[in-house]
Order: structure tokens, then sequence, then C-alpha cells
């Protein structure tokens, strides 16, 4: 079976890339199942009800978040009864909405997906390395053999070493929120998918999704700025990912880094029934 993951989708552009692309994605690449990570989704950063919905409509199957899910304050009164919608696993007992869940793929295998926060330069919440092996274990026991593990995390070091310390026990572990795609996908010997950071869904004429003049403002005067989402060069970044449901290791991994205007070449291509999908 074959996994879409979408990096961090940032503000109305990125959404609007999603929305347009994402049943061509799909087509293209034989995908069964689609992780979207939907923490910047709205104005850069948070999410609101109505985006949820609607990224759920264009064809996610779950949405992670990270360190932003709680900006929009709305969150709090619906994170509860979307089980969709993911928060960090390793937030706190007693932090709304969950950090794991299940939910069927078009093949109809059962597809775990997890999220978890690092703490090195983020919130000193609790350890993600045990939490992860807790939701593992829960997503087991409920009978999923394929799981999806979003670790959206600051450092590099933290991440390596969180795949290597999930390799053989999860189909993948993919990293998000430095919002840069990293080159170093790869298969770990125990059969689990890794990449460092997905990258962005979203503007990149900004600097990491936010309009660069504020931001060039804020680091040439140290004063606070408004920080609001660019415009152009909209891209979409992620991951493609084979998995052997049977046995939940991974087969493949796949890097996506595409154009608003390579998409709609793909989907003129898709239409015309002509064969776009994933290199071997």
């Amino acid at each position: 079976m074959k996994i879409l993951f979408i990096g961090d989708v940032v503000g109305r552009p990125g959404r609007a890339l999603v929305r347009k692309s994402l049943n061509t994605l799909v087509r293209a690449h034989g995908i069964h199942f689609v992780v979207v990570n939907a923490e910047n989704a709205a104005a850069g950063a948070g999410i609101t009800r109505e985006i949820a919905t609607d990224l759920l409509k264009d064809g996610a199957h779950v949405l992670t978040s990270g360190n932003h899910v709680w900006d929009k304050r709305e969150v709090l009164t619906f994170i509860d009864d979307e089980p969709r919608l993911l928060r960090p696993a390793n937030y706190p007992l007693g932090a709304p909405g969950r950090g794991s869940t299940i939910a069927r793929a078009s093949n109809g295998v059962d597809v775990g997906v997890i999220n978890i926060m690092g703490r090195v330069f983020l919130a000193n919440i609790d350890d993600p390395f045990t939490s992860a092996l807790v939701e593992i274990e829960r997503l087991r026991q409920a009978g999923a053999r394929v799981i999806f593990v979003d670790f959206h995390a600051e450092t590099t070091s933290e991440k390596i070493a969180m795949g290597w310390h999930l390799d053989g026990k999860v189909t993948a572990l993919i990293g998000t929120h430095t919002h840069v795609q990293t080159a170093d996908g790869r298969v770990l010997p125990e059969g689990t998918a890794y990449l460092t950071d997905a990258g962005m869904t979203g503007p990149h004429d900004g600097v990491i999704g936010m309009d660069r003049s504020a931001v060039l403002a804020r680091f040439l005067t140290g004063m606070p700025a408004r920080f609001e989402p660019a415009t152009g060069d909209v891209r979409l970044h992620g991951v493609v990912i084979g998995a052997d449901e049977t046995t939940g290791r991974a087969t493949s991994i796949e890097t996506l880094s595409l154009t608003a205007d390579e998409l709609e070449r793909m989907s003129h291509h898709v239409a015309g029934g002509e064969a776009v999908g994933s290199r071997p």
C-alpha cells in the first residue's frame, strides 16, 4: 500500500494547493492513505474547525499538528470530538484531544497514526520517546500493523534518535516543524521509513512560510512584529511511503517537492490517463 504525507500546510496558499492537487497526487501515486500536518493551516498558526473539516473533506484521513495546535483557541471546543485531528501524544495528562488514532485506508487496511513532539527548544512536556512506545502498543492492541508517526521537533539530532528508537516498531517516522525538506529519506535496517523533515506546503517566497519583510524587520531591529503568511512561489512538500500491510514494514520512501505549475501539469497527465506514478 501507499501512504502520502503532506508537510506543514501554511495558511490559505497552502490549503488552496492541497485542495487543488490532493486528488491528483492520490491518483498519480496510487495512494491509499493520506496524512496532513495542519498545525499552521489557519493564517500560519493554528487550526480552526472549518479548516479541519475542509482538509478532511478534501481527502485527508488524519490531520497531525505540533506546538501551534492551540494557537486558535476555538480548537479547544472541538478537538475532543474529532478523532481524526491529533495533538502531540506527549502532552501531559489532562490536555484535550488525543495523540493517536486508527483510520481505515481506501484499500481497507486500518492504519495507526501517532503525533509526538520533541522537547529540545520546544515546550518541556512529557518524554516523547516513552510516549511513542505507549501509543504504539495501544495501536497494536487495537489491531493496527501499519503505523505512521509524525515527530514534530526542532533539532535533527532528536529526530534521528527517534528514528533509531522506533526502527522496526513503526512503518514510518517522518519529521515536521522546521518547514525545510531534508534529503535523508531512507528505509532503516529494521523496516521503518525515515525522513528528518518533510518540509512545508505553502508559499516559499518568504521565511518558512511567513512574509519576509516582517521577519527581516524583527531580525534587524529585535522589535516585535506581526507575521502574516507570504503569498508567492507556492509549493507542495511531502513524502510517499510504500508499505507491506501484512508485516507493517516500509518498502520504499520518496520525497515530493512540487510547484503549483508542476502539479497542474501532473493533473493534465492524470486526466489523460498517462502514468505518473512513483519511481520504483
